[in-house]
């Protein structure tokens, strides 16, 4: 607490210093989002199926949303972002390395041990802290604020699926794993395991990704505050706001149909990054090796998606910009099945991701529409639970669909399908006429927001 103190002149001067540092901790947790790159590699290593690779994944993303996410929102609530963030970037690092060091020891279960619950777990605490400490800070664009810091995490994942997959080990064992599964999957064709020197480059990338995570990630988590309670000259305050508590809001119908639309608007997008290169090669029969680099400059969308989607969502409200996003993304996913062009394929995937990030980028202001601020940490917590379900289930079934059929295509239109229903929802909300205090029976009124130049 003493370095807040000694900082506080400086950072409430510049509230921009604490969004970038809300930026550095996403684009480390962003990292999750590029789990397709290791896929293949981990099949060639240990002979795994396409289901015990993406439960890695699946149980990280579900961690992070329904566990990590909830729990750092009522941590938050009470003792600010900044612990909450550091000890989330702390188990994000631990799980990687923990994750390097003894997968090839200990297989997959410790694979999901360490990076699927540990690092799964920090990742969601150290999400949730920036997204609503900087929809705290800039409550007059609430929705390009949130929105640009939660396009962090999809540059995150950008930034790592450039440079990983052109390190020249993990690009050698990437190579040897596309020729592996080649040769495993032709008809009574088998093959040998990648060579040690492949699997432990492998296994160095999530060394070298924990260490960096607990060296930047934690430094720039260090800087988390939330504003003050009263104006200072020269920027911005937010003092404390009404708003539901969390046992409120729990038994309001907005809650669940926020809860629902983030589902539906997540699991198209996580059912594609949890397997894009596989999906990828399924629809172009291209070399998975060259495929890795190109889905990383797709994925640009998911990261543009939060602020574009959070900037519209500031001009046309939250729920006419879900409703769009879901019309696009059902469009695009009927119509993905039957894009063998290599550029049709990817542009589809692009539109997909920049749905799926402009949920995310939307979400924290709608959120703090209906419920307020006061309480945001756990009640968006509570909401990001639907990433969770979406993350464990929509790629677990895509995985499943691979593994029967041989092929992606056959899953995708019932995706799509989902999302067409989910247009009902927005038109289906509307926000609390009421908002009780968290105790005493108290109802609040809206402060107006006042603003010094």
């Amino acid at each position: 607490m003493r370095a807040i103190a000694v900082g506080a002149p400086f950072l409430r001067g510049n509230r921009w210093v604490i969004a970038i540092a809300a930026v550095i901790v996403m684009m480390m947790t962003g990292t999750l989002y590029s789990w397709a790159i290791f896929t293949q590699p981990l099949l060639a290593a240990f002979d795994w199926d396409v289901r015990e690779c993406t439960w890695a994944y699946a149980t990280a993303n579900f961690c992070l949303a329904a566990i990590g996410a909830a729990l750092g929102g009522f941590w938050q609530d009470r003792q600010g972002p900044r612990r909450v963030a550091m000890t989330g970037m702390t188990l994000w690092g631990l799980g990687n390395i923990l994750a390097g060091l003894g997968t090839g020891a200990w297989g997959a279960p410790w694979l999901y041990l360490t990076y699927g619950v540990i690092g799964g777990v920090g990742a969601g605490m150290a999400y949730i802290a920036p997204v609503t400490m900087v929809t705290k800070w800039f409550p007059e664009r609430r929705g390009l604020a949130g929105g640009m810091v939660a396009g962090a995490f999809g540059l995150g994942a950008f930034l790592y699926n450039q440079c990983v997959p052109r390190l020249p080990g993990f690009h050698a064992a990437a190579s040897h794993a596309d020729r592996w599964i080649a040769a495993k999957t032709a008809p009574g064709g088998s093959a040998l395991l990648m060579a040690p020197a492949d699997i432990a480059a492998v296994m160095h990338t999530f060394i070298g990704s924990g260490c960096v995570d607990l060296v930047a990630g934690v430094l720039a988590a260090s800087l988390f505050r939330n504003p003050p309670a009263t104006d200072w000259p020269g920027t911005l305050a937010t003092q404390a706001r009404p708003g539901l508590a969390p046992s409120a809001v729990v038994r309001t119908p907005q809650f669940y149909l926020l809860w629902l639309q983030l589902f539906a608007n997540s699991i198209g997008g996580i059912t594609i990054i949890s397997n894009a290169v596989y999906i990828l090669q399924d629809l172009t029969h291209l070399p998975a090796a060259g495929l890795a680099p190109l889905f990383g400059l797709v994925s640009i969308g998911n990261a543009i998606g939060r602020p574009f989607w959070g900037a519209v969502s500031d001009r046309i409200g939250c729920r006419h910009t879900f409703a769009l996003m879901f019309v696009l993304q059902a469009a695009v996913l009927f119509l993905l099945p039957s894009a063998h062009d290599l550029g049709l394929a990817m542009a589809g995937v692009a539109v997909v991701l920049l749905c799926c990030g402009g949920g995310f980028g939307t979400m924290p202001a709608y959120n703090a529409e209906y419920f307020g601020t006061r309480f945001m940490g756990l009640n968006y917590g509570l909401i990001l639970t639907a990433w969770g379900v979406a993350g464990l289930v929509g790629p677990l079934l895509i995985a499943r669909a691979k593994d029967l059929t041989g092929s992606f295509s056959a899953s995708l239109p019932l995706v799509a399908s989902l999302l067409l229903v989910a247009v009902v929802l927005p038109c289906l909300s509307s926000r609390p006429s009421a908002r009780p205090a968290a105790a005493g029976g108290l109802k609040l009124r809206r402060a107006p927001l006042k603003l010094k130049n």
